[in-house]
Parts: structure tokens; C-alpha cells; sequence
């Protein structure tokens, strides 16, 4: 199977401007002079890591990789003004625009598939080829499968989906994005916390398949956190700011770009019917699904998209 490249660093990093709220974290990596391809991280929130440089061959890409609004290192962290969809297909254009960059591929995952979708149904002339990961395109039953009582992904993680739950009183269970969303809009940052780290466990703990039932991640750092969970929220409560159906209705847009899409079969947080979904309206894509569940460093996933790059 294939593996990651080898570490590398940016051997260029930007702080633009995007907007009057707010500053974007932006690196380059691999070579100056390579095909250009942006990573769009998922989340929304999630940010960018060391690691999303490695699937790409450093000798033959111009990797660019930015921090979403309210992100990572991108500030004000976990801003919600001016914060939509679109304020972020916008600045995809910005970036490319900054770099000089006349046409480049995309790559995203998850949260990141969507984002994708939506940049590439927007400006379908800056887009050379879409690499789509997870696939997830903002619907409300993807959005009831994974948070909601009349979903079903509580009943492949039941235990830490208990916990996800009893965080809510019962009268609240009804609209569980809402009852998150009131916790972390609270004026008091002890209830913020304890709804971000555990609206995270939930998330974060079904993204692979082997884990230990127990473990709780409340070592991240208290801002991130919240931040993460605050923005995944505000988006979800908002439909990802999608109009109905909208990736699927529009994808007529974007048919003639060469596309591949990798999907986990055992995807928990983005099932696979949203790759099959989006295959049945774009023929020409290529859907690969892998041995793997939804997590982009799962080894299955690995090697599938590893093995996308080199082929182009």
C-alpha cells in the first residue's frame, strides 16, 4: 500500500487579509514551480496539519494549503461573522489570485468535498481536476444521520453516542444541533467547554473504526476546541448556507472537469450513499470505495489518494 510522503515545511507562509474581520494563515509547500493543487480541510473548523502536506509529491506539486475563516492559525479563531460558504469560496479566489496561480486542482475531504463542490461549481474555469474525499454535500439528512435522534449513527457507536447525548437534557433531544448551539453561545466559557468537548468526542471518536470505546479526548486546548465546535455548529444549523440539493442539482457545472472520488465503505460520519449519490448525477467521476472508514489518514484512504495524485 502506498504512504504519505515524507515530512516536508512550507517554504513559504502568507498572513492575507481577507476581509475586515478576518486574516488567513496560508503556506506553500513542495516545489515553487509545480502543478498547483489548494487542500481544503474539513470541519467546518477542523484546520490544517503537518500531515495534509504529505499527500502530495513534493517534486511535482505547488501545494497550498490554508487555514478556513476562524480556523486553525487563520484569526480572529473561531469568528463566526462573515463566516459562510461563500465568504470561503471567496477566498479560495483570493488566495489563488494572490499567488498568481491561473488554474489549479482541488483537493478536499469531508467537510472539504463540499467546499470543493461549491468553489468548483463557482469558478469552474480556475479548476483543473477535484480530488473528493468523504463525501459530504450539506443535506439535512446527512446532517440528522450523524447528530440527530432519527439518525443512525447511534446505533454504530452507540456508547459514544451516549455520551454525545447525555450531555442534553431530554426535552432538548429533539433539535440536537440547536441544544448544542445554545451551549456554545453561552456567556459562560465553563458550559462552552464542556459542550465543545463533548460535541468533539462524538465527532472525533467515529472517525475511525478501531478505537477505544473509553477514551474521551479532553486534552485539547480549551480555544480550539470551542472554536472547532462552535463553527461546525454554526454551519450545520445553517445547512452549510446550501440552497436544496444544491451540489447535485448544480454538477452540470462541472461534469467536464476530470474528478475522482474516494470513499470510505465503512464511513460513519459521511456514509458512503453521498459518494454513490453524487456518482449517479456525474457519471464521468471516478468512485473509488476503499476498505476504510471516514479518518483521511485510515490506510485505505491513504492509498487511494496518494495513488490519485501520483497519476496526475
Amino acid at each position: 500500500m502506498r504512504d504519505l510522503y515524507p515530512d516536508i515545511e512550507p517554504y513559504r507562509t502568507h498572513r492575507l487579509r481577507a476581509d475586515a474581520v478576518h486574516e488567513l494563515y496560508v503556506e506553500e509547500c513542495g516545489s515553487p514551480e509545480g502543478l498547483p493543487v489548494v487542500y481544503l480541510h474539513g470541519g467546518p473548523g477542523a484546520g490544517i496539519s503537518a500531515n495534509h502536506r504529505r499527500f502530495f509529491d513534493p517534486a511535482r506539486y505547488r501545494i497550498v494549503l490554508f487555514d478556513q475563516r476562524g480556523a486553525g492559525r487563520s484569526t480572529p479563531h473561531g469568528e463566526l461573522r462573515a463566516n459562510t460558504t461563500w465568504d470561503l469560496v471567496g477566498d479560495i479566489e483570493t488566495i489563488r489570485e494572490h499567488l498568481g496561480i491561473d488554474r489549479w486542482q482541488v483537493f478536499g475531504g469531508s467537510w472539504g468535498s463540499a467546499l470543493a463542490l461549491a468553489y468548483a461549481q463557482a469558478h469552474p474555469d480556475r479548476v483543473t481536476g477535484l480530488v473528493l474525499r468523504g463525501i459530504f454535500l450539506g443535506r439535512p439528512q446527512e446532517l440528522r444521520w450523524f447528530n440527530e435522534l432519527d439518525g443512525g449513527a447511534s446505533w454504530i457507536f452507540p456508547e459514544r453516542w451516549s455520551r454525545y447525548l447525555a450531555h442534553i437534557p431530554i426535552e432538548e433531544r429533539g433539535d440536537m444541533l440547536h441544544a448544542y448551539g445554545r451551549r456554545l453561545d453561552s456567556d459562560d466559557a465553563t458550559i462552552r467547554l464542556a459542550a465543545a468537548r463533548a460535541w468533539n468526542a462524538w465527532g472525533g471518536g467515529s472517525a475511525t473504526l478501531l478505537h477505544d470505546p473509553d477514551s474521551q479526548d479532553d486534552t485539547e486546548e480549551a480555544e480550539r476546541a470551542i472554536g472547532m465546535a462552535r463553527l461546525e455548529v454554526h454551519y450545520f444549523r445553517q445547512g452549510c448556507f446550501f440552497e436544496p440539493n444544491q451540489l447535485l442539482r448544480d454538477i452540470d457545472r462541472i461534469r467536464h472537469i476530470p474528478a475522482t472520488i474516494v470513499q470510505g465503505r465503512y464511513d460513519i460520519i459521511c456514509p458512503a450513499r453521498s459518494a454513490f449519490d453524487l456518482a449517479s448525477v456525474w457519471p464521468e467521476a471516478d468512485l473509488k470505495i476503499v476498505l476504510a472508514g471516514h479518518s483521511v489518514m485510515d490506510p485505505g484512504i491513504v492509498d487511494a489518494l496518494v495513488a490519485v495524485t501520483d497519476a496526475h
